[in-house]
């Protein structure tokens, strides 16, 4: 039997839970909270795969509040609900919406439209809003939306293309609760698990301004070729469903903060790598592309640097796509790694993890599925003996069957957090 290097992957796994700690909201969010009101209602409105660790801290730090005067709403990915005391958790679809995520946003909205001038609407946002909080516009079903949803996710849209559409589709994202919050004050707390943290793209930017237009979104439809129900083209269409801009006073009583992002988990993890006599080395928290074609290039950067002698470390986040031509189970993370470990062909002293903060990267669809996958420079012989071809598992977008044959997935549950992709490679003197 070919052995792995136990010590190398648990150095790997070391710099993820690192970037992992780095991001939860239980050390995160508490040095963000406002002080305790004088007067009106705390109205916390959360979604996202933090959602309920979110909720939890600010359980916590207002237990002191007078009965009545704490409320709200939370909702996360199925799994990843937590113990909340006061108030109501929900555990809803994600990717894809459901009845469950359906019936927390009315809940949310409900609360959103009976906020006063006294009261402080405080929005605790995270990766996963978008399919937490489904709110159909006028004229298109939840079915409309789940089929739209799983239109856009086969299509190999990026995260920016692929809410664009969301947003215009929405009675909850592109700003409008902030537009249904009114009178009441808005702040909003946010956990950035997309490329370059802009508000506008984490959960929808439910509170915030909205910079694209139907236009854009119908501009995504046609560029991706996408097959819809009649219903969706016709709501792109209808003026009605444009959604709040720059210069509109819905605005002019929120206030928007980031924190948590894939800088910050980064910067932990250079300080493990450095620690432990690497060269950390970050190509970019914002990387976007093919899971493939990414992993070709950082497969030639990493052979690079050995090829100079240097004992360094890799790192690359950001949000990778995968356009689904077979039938297989898998993630972009998962892909990246089964697509570097063919790139670099079994090349001694280089091993890698790649693997969603959040704790799952695709597959069926539930918090049981892998977070990523792990590979060294044995991850092609073993494969070849167990009569396993990586170009099928490629062909097939069967990374998790690849990878699940060999031992080599990576699992860690739900973290209830999320910053989006993290990937190490670690280069070796051979």
């Amino acid at each position: 039997m070919i052995a792995r290097s136990p010590a190398t992957r648990e150095f790997l796994n070391r710099l993820f839970r690192t970037a992992i700690a780095a991001a939860h909201p239980a050390s995160s969010l508490p040095p963000h909270l406002p002080p305790v009101l004088n007067r009106g209602r705390l109205i916390v409105l959360a979604a996202g795969k933090a959602a309920g660790a979110m909720t939890e801290a600010v359980e916590k730090a207002y237990a002191g509040l007078a009965a009545g005067r704490l409320a709200g709403m939370a909702v996360a990915r199925q799994g990843y609900g937590r113990p909340t005391q006061i108030i109501p958790m929900i555990e809803a679809g994600h990717p894809v919406p459901d009845d469950a995520g359906l019936a927390a946003t009315e809940r949310t909205l409900a609360l959103a439209d009976g906020a006063g001038a006294d009261d402080l609407v405080l929005v605790l946002l995270s990766g996963g809003a978008s399919a937490n909080w489904t709110a159909p516009a006028d004229g298109l079903s939840l079915e409309d939306k789940q089929a739209l949803t799983r239109a856009l996710l086969r299509s190999g849209a990026t995260i920016g293309e692929i809410n664009a559409v969301r947003k215009h589709l929405s009675r909850i994202k592109g700003g409008r609760l902030a537009q249904r919050a009114q009178p009441a004050r808005v702040l909003t707390l946010a956990i950035s698990d997309v490329p370059g943290d802009d508000p506008a793209v984490i959960g929808s930017g439910p509170t915030v301004p909205d910079p694209s237009t139907l236009a854009d979104a119908r501009a995504v439809v046609a560029r991706h070729r996408l097959t819809l129900p009649d219903t969706v083209p016709r709501a792109l269409a209808d003026p009605k469903n444009e959604t709040p801009k720059p210069d509109d006073p819905v605005f002019a009583a929120t206030e928007y903060r980031l924190i948590a992002r894939p800088a910050d988990a980064f910067r932990a993890a250079e300080r493990e790598a450095r620690a432990a006599g690497y060269e950390p080395i970050l190509l970019g928290d914002r990387v976007e592309g093919e899971a493939r074609e990414i992993a070709a290039e950082h497969a030639t950067r990493a052979l690079d640097l050995q090829r100079q002698g240097r004992r360094a470390v890799l790192l690359s986040g950001g949000e990778l796509t995968v356009t689904i031509r077979g039938h297989g189970r898998g993630g972009p993370n998962q892909e990246y790694a089964l697509a570097l470990a063919a790139a670099l062909d079994g090349a001694p002293g280089i091993a890698a993890l790649a693997g969603d903060t959040d704790g799952t990267d695709g597959g069926a669809g539930a918090a049981t599925d892998p977070a990523g996958a792990f590979i060294d420079e044995t991850s092609l012989a073993r494969a070849r003996a167990l009569g396993l071809d990586t170009a099928h598992f490629l062909a097939e977008n069967d990374s998790t069957g690849f990878f699940a044959r060999l031992g080599d997935l990576v699992e860690t549950g739900p973290t209830c957090t999320n910053v989006n992709d993290f990937r190490a490679i670690v280069v070796d003197r051979p």
